[in-house]
């Protein structure tokens, strides 16, 4: 029988929770790292014991850390990120020119055939590839040429959080930063240019539609159809049906077109996933009900998913990596919370069940079947 394996990053730890395919009884594995923030933690596609987490703290820095038997142990490993050449400047809050300075890693992402080749999403933005399984890491320097002096942060830092390989297409692989748009580049990383066109962000900047700049929350899509993206953004749930180099709001019914998370159906490519948040300055579900919504239609048309969660004085936040889907033939849903709680969902959304209350506010979930 298969087994899922849940990976949660929070302010004070990982924890690994593990179930077998019912998904009724879960077994906690953590604090690990206690005390330190895990702002992601992701296992290999090509080899799902091999581990990464990002782990900070503003004492000691920086440490990525690797597991090769599913969690259970765990080696730090290499953490130098150096910009390639002079970084130069990006914009800064108030407008002037900021110097480029690494904070953090906001995204670890392993590739989908190699397990020794990740991809890290860093504060200030830049995406680094290491080869050797984490021990070292370079920049992909072209990621800033594309117009990186007009970036600018968003509310949460200058930050990479989103890395999408095409698995019909290695040399492509789409990226999200806040807040300077969606990028996407068709040789391997050499060279990137934005993805842009259709999003309106009036509120945070001027004209009509800016080539960078826009705050983008989230990117989502279906490994069957690689050209199809969805988006979270800053006000705005958008889809692109040419591999982003055209976007159309598909937000519709929605209560709220704020959130940060987005995610697509294992088995439904059509079937999309979003947590409402009321908006930008109070970051807490509308009315205090806490409301996963499904859109089937691949947006415009939603519904409300409630069964098994809070619908009175919730005011919790979901951030951006904390959603998550299995591949089990029954799809399971899985997300975490500001306030410490991990819901998941053993029918595609219908109903939910908390399998983890107490923890840590989370920063990230990601989820692995195992056979």
């Amino acid at each position: 029988m298969s087994k899922v394996r849940v990976l949660v990053g929070t302010h004070k730890g990982a924890f690994i929770l593990t179930s077998d395919a019912n998904r009724k009884q879960w077994n906690v594995s953590g604090p690990h790292f206690a005390g330190w923030d895990i702002y992601h933690m992701n296992g290999s596609p090509a080899n799902p014991n091999r581990l990464y987490a990002s782990q900070s703290t503003g004492w000691f820095g920086q440490v990525i850390q690797r597991s090769d038997d599913g969690g259970q142990t765990w080696t730090p490993v290499g953490n130098k990120f150096a910009y390639e050449g002079d970084p130069g400047t990006h914009l800064w809050y108030d407008g002037t020119q900021h110097p480029w300075e690494f904070k953090r890693v906001w995204r670890l992402e392993p590739s989908l055939t190699d397990p020794d080749t990740v991809y890290a999403g860093v504060e200030d933005a830049a995406l680094f590839r290491s080869t050797d399984g984490g021990q070292t890491w370079n920049e992909l320097p072209g990621l800033r040429e594309a117009k990186g002096h007009l970036w600018q942060p968003g509310a949460g830092g200058m930050c990479l959080h989103t890395i999408i390989q095409d698995p019909s297409d290695a040399q492509r692989i789409f990226v999200a930063i806040s807040a300077a748009g969606a990028f996407r580049t068709d040789d391997g990383g050499k060279t990137w240019r934005p993805i842009n066109q259709g999003l309106i962000s009036p509120q945070e900047l001027p004209g009509e539609s800016p080539e960078v700049g826009h705050c983008v929350h989230n990117l989502a899509m279906h490994p069957s159809r690689p050209g199809v993206l969805f988006m979270q953004k800053h006000w705005d749930v958008m889809r692109s049906d040419n591999a982003g180099d055209s976007w159309h709001e598909v937000s519709g019914n929605l209560p709220s077109d704020f959130g940060f998370p987005i995610a697509v159906h294992a088995h439904e490519p059509n079937t999309i996933y979003v947590v409402p948040i009321k908006s930008d300055s109070e970051h807490f579900p509308p009315d205090g009900k806490l409301r996963v919504y499904r859109s089937r239609t691949g947006g415009d048309e939603w519904e409300a998913l409630t069964n098994g969660l809070p619908q009175s004085d919730c005011y919790v936040n979901i951030l951006r990596s904390a959603l998550a889907v299995d591949s089990l033939d029954s799809c399971g849903i899985y997300f975490g919370t500001t306030g410490g709680q991990v819901y998941a969902s053993a029918d595609s959304g219908d109903s939910w069940m908390p399998i983890a209350s107490n923890l840590p506010a989370v920063f990230s979930v990601e989820v692995q079947t195992l056979p």
